[in-house]
């Protein structure tokens, strides 16, 4: 599966916005229709590569610091393991 690893701006929310968004019962923040700005972007092609890159991306001042996240998106299902058939090499 592969992976996208992302560091992002954290928006500021007003006091007032979460009050209202626990009373109404809404999203406070919605990622689908307005994404947090992207800083940086890495791929990578497993999981354990994700987990690596993201902790480096940790150690950035910004994100230790609180204003700045680090997210790992998966962006594909796992693909079905290759059978070939005895005897027939690669089909």
């Amino acid at each position: 599966m592969r992976f996208l690893i992302v560091r992002t701006d954290i928006r500021s929310v007003a006091d007032g916005d979460i009050a209202a968004a626990w009373v109404d019962g809404h999203l406070l923040r919605d990622e689908t229709t307005a994404p947090e700005p992207r800083r940086q972007i890495v791929h990578a092609d497993d999981r354990d590569a994700a987990l690596l890159l993201a902790r480096a991306l940790a150690t950035v001042g910004a994100v230790r610091a609180g204003k700045q996240r680090v997210k790992v998106l998966p962006l594909s299902e796992p693909r079905p393991a290759f059978r070939s058939r005895p005897g027939r090499p690669g089909t």
